[in-house]
């Protein structure tokens, strides 16, 4: 099983069903993941746990070719917000993502 840990709005997101796209650089740790695998992710702020399966793996060479691909709600915005590619830079600069690629990772929930 695969760890990582998520903000609170993204963590209940996914806990509401609505985000189903898991926005990650496809570093050496996320280059593990297989469809069918289990992670868990904890809510940084509450340490809440929550269960999903990876139900697909999504790779591109940028977060930009990404949101072209997916609708912003299922990668965890609301619908009054703007996708902007760059929100990702600051989680993980241009250099990562030039250097491994990006991965949308397809999830459905297991449990609470």
């Amino acid at each position: 099983m695969h760890e990582m840990k998520l903000n609170n709005g993204p963590f209940e997101s996914i806990k509401n069903g609505t985000k189903t796209i898991e926005l990650r650089l496809n570093d050496e740790k996320r280059q593990l993941l297989k469809v069918k695998d289990k992670i868990e992710f904890t809510n940084r702020e509450t340490g809440e746990k929550l269960l999903v399966e990876v139900i697909n793996l999504h790779h591109y060479d940028s977060f930009t070719e990404l949101y072209k691909h997916f609708d912003k709600v299922s990668m965890g915005y609301k619908e009054d917000e703007e996708a902007n590619p760059k929100d990702m830079e600051e989680y993980y600069t241009k250099e990562e993502q030039d250097k491994y690629g990006v991965l949308g990772i397809e999830i459905k929930k297991i449990s609470q």
